[in-house]
């Protein structure tokens, strides 16, 4: 079935400052072409990295919510570890 709407809902928005052409092209050039100098801000769509090309997922966001910020000791690090052991062969990981 064709459809003319998006297959799901944006959770989450946020305002961009659009640029012309002849901006942009300028703000690369004070950056000498190294697109890795540009403020994020200059960024209309970020195709050099995964970053800011769509909005979060619900499973996205809910790991978000989830997640643990302990210092030390998290179980997030535990299973951290335990999968670097599983594939390498280190007696130590250091993240």
């Amino acid at each position: 079935m064709d459809t003319i709407i998006e297959p799901f809902r944006i959770k989450s928005v946020e305002p961009i400052q659009l640029t012309s052409r002849a901006e942009r092209e300028e703000l690369i050039r004070e950056v000498h072409y190294n697109l890795f100098n540009l403020h994020a801000d200059d960024v209309i769509i970020d195709l050099l990295t995964d970053s800011g090309t769509s909005a979060m997922s619900a499973a996205q966001w809910a790991g978000l919510m989830q997640g643990d910020e302990s210092y030390a000791g998290s179980p997030s690090y535990f299973r951290f570890e335990e999968a670097v052991k599983d594939l390498m062969p280190f007696e130590h990981v250091v993240p």
